[in-house]
């Protein structure tokens, strides 16, 4: 307001809130072989705050429906690692997904 002796401020009377975020991670593991089948089983390992799940043992790589379980409870995955068998770059061993979630 020109002329008026009152200056505004950009941001004044505003309060920009912060997220805070805990973090977890889903790994991915290549655990061997099931009999005589052609597929590699993955075990699912959920690290977060209050522990450690273990979510299970699929006979294929399927990691879309522990993604989904953990999306349901809220966490986002920000990051993807894979690691590979040396020598061996076709062959995956395991992946780890980095996750987070605001604190309520």
């Amino acid at each position: 307001m020109a002329g008026s002796g009152q200056h505004t401020r950009a941001g004044d009377g505003i309060i920009n809130r912060v997220t805070n975020w805990e973090f977890a991670r889903l790994e991915y593991r290549a655990a061997g072989t099931l009999g005589t089948d052609r597929f590699m089983d993955w075990t699912a390992t959920f690290h977060h705050p209050g522990g450690v799940l273990r979510w299970g043992t699929d006979e294929r790589f399927d990691d879309l429906r522990h993604l989904n379980r953990a999306g349901a409870a809220g966490w986002q995955a920000y990051d993807r690692a894979a690691i590979h068998v040396h020598n061996e770059p076709h062959r995956l061993s395991s992946v780890t997904y980095s996750m987070r979630r605001p604190v309520p």
